[in-house]
């Protein structure tokens, strides 16, 4: 059995996200065992299409204990066994991450969380599966969910199936000149309360999303060049590797980040020192869904809170490469800082103030 809602939501990824067709395979991963009527519904709508799930439902405190225990050589017999010669063969990935705990792997250790990133997460999902399939990633809503969004679980429910199935087409004509005009700039310069940070976008390439890489969607993204970035940004509240901070606070001289602050400096500096590019950045966003207004610590919904920005430590991606490879990619947001063009303001605060872009404010795009 499953909900209306899920069968909604079921088909706009097939169709939209992974535009899914006849004879393909397609790997359906559930991690935690909440969303397993969203499962159902896609592996009723996939053998409709007449496509192939291979389906992988995972138990969040399983993987935790294989986490603390893995290492090295684990992971790469992991990867080589079992993950990596499957996702070669798939066409199409769909992530439900249904998981109650965000804090479940807060107490894994650094080292632990190294072996994992680099000889699994690495190659089976930055390497093959970003690179290679049409892949979709996704939470799925729950009463903790609900909690930490702050909101009574009806009204979550609610809020998390307008954001999903929020109208992509029209959203992506809306984000058409705003893509225009970053496509011609040089120099972003964000200022706000604790920000005051510039960097050269000069010659990137910007990807704009609209339901199919994320859902809920709504960015704008692409990478600062590497050692453009100088300044300091102030984030707002965050969950990394399930270790909690309230805050995250950087100085960065030469795209380096040389001076750090947050709720829990121990934590930070681990991640920080995770490798040489930890220290550097690999992505910068403008986060446009009008239906997320504040940070729920589920980066998913945080990256696309309206009005803001995420200038993200680690890895990039290789549709919009900066060169800087880590075996992290943490998507720190940035909400509200004014935003400048070449010295021209295109936003002041949570509204863009140009002409041509006011189309991306809510109260265009939410009625």
């Amino acid at each position: 059995m499953y909900n209306p809602q899920d069968e909604k939501l079921a088909l706009q990824l097939l169709n939209h996200s992974v535009e899914l067709k006849s004879g393909e395979n397609i790997m359906l991963q559930l991690v935690g065992l909440n969303g397993i009527g969203l499962i159902r519904a896609l592996t009723e709508k996939i053998r409709e299409i007449g496509a192939h799930p291979f389906i992988k439902i995972e138990d969040q405190e399983v993987n935790r204990i294989l986490l603390e225990a893995g290492g090295e050589d684990f992971w790469k017999n992991q990867a080589a066994v079992d993950q990596l010669p499957l996702m070669k063969q798939m066409d199409a990935f769909i992530g439900i991450r249904g998981a109650e705990n965000i804090y479940e792997n807060s107490q894994v250790s650094k080292d632990a969380n190294s072996a994992y990133s680099k000889h699994f997460l690495n190659p089976v999902h930055f390497k093959q599966r970003v690179e290679h399939t049409r892949w979709v990633v996704l939470r799925y809503p729950s009463q903790a969910f609900a909690m930490n969004a702050k909101m009574p679980t009806s009204r979550f429910s609610d809020f998390y199936y307008k954001a999903c199935l929020l109208d992509y087409n029209r959203l992506e004509k809306a984000m058409q000149p705003l893509e225009d005009v970053l496509r011609k700039t040089d120099i972003i310069h964000l200022k706000g309360e604790g920000t005051d940070i510039t960097f050269s976008v000069k010659g990137q390439n910007w990807i704009p999303c609209f339901g199919k890489r994320n859902i809920p969607d709504g960015e704008l993204f692409s990478s600062p060049l590497l050692e453009s970035v100088n300044g300091t940004i102030t984030y707002t509240a965050s969950v990394y590797q399930g270790k909690p901070f309230e805050f995250v606070k950087l100085i960065v001289k030469n795209g380096v980040v040389i001076s750090f602050d947050s709720s829990d400096n121990t934590a930070l500096e681990e991640i920080l020192d995770t490798d040489q590019g930890a220290r550097r950045f690999g992505e910068f966003s403008f986060g446009l869904n009008p239906i997320i207004e504040k940070p729920m610590y589920d980066i998913l919904f945080d990256e696309k809170i309206y009005g803001s920005n995420h200038l993200t430590l680690g890895k990039d991606y290789e549709i919009a490469a900066n060169g800087n490879h880590s075996n992290i990619h943490w998507d720190l947001v940035c909400i509200g800082p004014d935003v400048y063009l070449d010295g021209e303001q295109i936003r002041k605060g949570r509204f863009f103030v140009k002409d041509e872009l006011t189309g991306l404010n809510p109260e265009s795009l939410s009625h």
